[in-house]
């Protein structure tokens, strides 16, 4: 009989095989089932919250997009194609683009009060060029990272918004360890060069 290990929702045998129980868990919410909804709820919500807040740093403001990112979850997990990778990769993937756009949301407010300060003390300011600049480069890091394989991404969606170690990364896609090194070291080369960053 195996032992089995048990890591935030994946269950992984001793032999590296991987059921992927977040997986399971969006293909039942996607047929309405509120159990598995709030299973994902209790398994995921602290890590997810996690990566929000690293993104947002104000609780107040990680809270509700935890709340936004549940409803996306619930609304749109018939959405969901696990041959197309790993549940957690896609959830933590919501969550980071959830975070990411309050961020934008909340420089652009930022953004139109300054404009409107310097307007009423009669100061002349444009900050297109930095926008379209900003602009530019997010859209080069989305482009660069959707241009990798899918094994080479989902290692580094994981680690570097998920928060997962390199073991744990490894344990949940089923992969050994130094495989996940390797994918890690290949992917971070690629979006180097694609990014045109030479050191």
């Amino acid at each position: 009989m195996l032992l089995e290990m048990v890591i935030d929702g994946m269950d992984v045998p001793e032999d590296g095989t991987a059921r992927d129980a977040v997986a399971d868990l969006l293909l039942r919410i996607g047929d309405g089932d509120q159990r598995a909804f709030a299973e994902l709820y209790d398994t995921l919500s602290s890590r997810v919250f996690g990566l929000i807040l690293r993104v947002l740093v104000n609780r107040s403001q990680s809270e509700e997009v935890l709340q936004e990112v549940f409803l996306e979850i619930w609304q749109s997990a018939t959405k969901f194609a696990p041959n197309k990778g790993q549940g957690r990769t896609w959830v933590m993937t919501i969550a980071h683009r959830r975070a990411v756009d309050r961020v934008r949301a909340s420089q652009s407010s930022a953004d139109r009060d300054v404009r409107a300060g310097f307007r009423d003390i009669g100061v002349a300011h444009d900050s297109v060029a930095e926008t379209v600049e900003l602009g530019i480069e997010s859209e080069k890091v989305v482009h660069a990272l959707s241009g990798l394989p899918e094994v080479q991404r989902e290692a580094l969606v994981l680690a570097y918004y998920g928060g997962y170690s390199q073991n744990e990364v490894a344990a949940l896609v089923g992969a050994p360890l130094g495989t996940i090194k390797t994918r890690m070291r290949d992917g971070l080369s690629r979006l180097r060069t694609a990014m045109g960053v030479t050191a």
